[in-house]
């Protein structure tokens, strides 16, 4: 008996409010509408946006709701209209999408889409599907999509303009990161930043983003990579992807920007911030070098003050840039990026710390939380 066009019973996870352990719970996840695609997920890793939006800091999340956002899986069925994927397929979903008709996706200058549709909060915007309806139900009651994705769950529902297929010998368990945390981290590198040869570099936050950035700067050949992180347990998997030199602000009598200005004769190229937070956004802008230096920022924690920048500095000849997504036109990229990591071109494996069942989500979430993990993979 097969599932297409039925609604089909399965396993989730759902934050019920916020602050609290996720719940596993059993849901029914309709089949997809026009331009849609309904996945079985196989494997979905932790991300700390994930963590974030159930935060109480964060006042705009919508409860309940099934998180998740980084994963890989294979096509159960497809809705009407849709015409690049069909049962069978490898896939890839994101958050960004690329509809590839708007003026966005039409430009070679930006990697955003106007299927976002609302690009002051980009990242919550997407918590129904676009017909303003849920996929999603338990115990009677409507559950909330997540970034275009909802990937703590067996089955989830997303847009075709958020979705890749990829190659049939892909392995799933490895190539979920590139949903998110390795083409964010990558790509700030490569396409946003775009470190030189020969250049130096200083990458705050050392999670899956800042190693993926570790990545980045290294494979576009720069000479010096400093790697920064409160937790020095993070330097030995750092300079194994590339960083020259670790530094942990906490054990240093000086601002860590100082210290990174006088073993740079005046500071850095690139800075890449992938933690987020007012406090390591003014360190990275503050260490990179008068006249051409550039910051770009990466991560972002809800709820902080944000970074406070004197014309003066601009005026000086520092940058800074965002990313979104890396840079990355997704459905697009995310197909070459897959064949990359099988060519062997950057690492995957060494980001993935821990595989998981899926059952044991809330283990997952702590083991980012204390800092011991840097990707955890569950599999259903």
């Amino acid at each position: 008996m097969g599932t297409k066009g039925k609604v089909i019973k399965c396993k989730a996870a759902i934050a019920w409010e916020t602050d609290k352990p996720l719940c596993i719970e059993e849901i029914e996840v309709a089949p997809p509408k026009a331009h849609e695609v309904r996945i079985q997920v196989i494997a979905t890793s932790i991300c700390h946006t994930d963590a974030n939006s159930i935060d109480p800091k964060f006042k705009e999340a919508l409860f309940p709701v099934i998180l998740g956002h980084e994963c890989a899986g294979i096509v159960e069925s497809v809705g009407p209209g849709v015409t690049n994927f069909k049962a069978g397929d490898k896939v890839i979903p994101f958050f960004a999408p690329q509809c590839k008709k708007c003026k966005f996706c039409l430009s070679p200058l930006t990697n955003l889409c106007g299927k976002l549709r609302n690009f002051e909060t980009p990242n919550i915007d997407q918590e129904l599907m676009e017909d303003k309806t849920s996929r999603f139900t338990c115990k009677g009651k409507s559950i909330y999509h997540f970034m275009g994705v909802s990937s703590f769950s067996q089955y989830t529902v997303v847009s075709e303009v958020n979705l890749a297929k990829i190659d049939d010998d892909a392995n799933l368990e490895r190539v979920c990161l590139i949903g998110c945390g390795f083409s964010s981290g990558y790509g700030a590198a490569i396409n946003t930043a775009k470190v030189t040869p020969g250049s130096t570099c200083a990458v705050f936050g050392l999670g899956g983003v800042g190693l993926s950035a570790v990545i980045g700067c290294k494979i576009a050949g720069a000479s010096r990579i400093i790697a920064i992180d409160i937790n020095s347990e993070k330097f030995a998997k750092a300079k194994a992807l590339g960083a020259t030199d670790c530094l942990n602000p906490r054990d240093l009598d000086k601002p860590v920007q100082e210290v990174i200005i006088e073993l740079t004769n005046g500071g850095v190229d690139f800075a890449i911030d992938c933690a987020g937070g007012s406090q390591t956004m003014r360190a990275a802008l503050d260490s990179t070098v008068v006249a051409w230096g550039s910051c770009t920022v990466v991560g972002v924690k809800f709820g902080d003050k944000g970074l406070e920048v004197s014309p003066i500095e601009l005026l000086l000849g520092r940058k800074i840039n965002g990313t979104f997504f890396g840079g990355w036109k997704s459905v697009d990229s995310v197909p070459k990026l897959v064949n990359d990591y099988k060519n062997k071109k950057f690492d995957l494996d060494a980001l993935v710390t821990h595989t998981l069942p899926f059952d044991k989500i809330n283990e997952a979430f702590d083991l980012m939380h204390q800092g011991k993990s840097i990707r955890t993979v569950l599999t259903f």
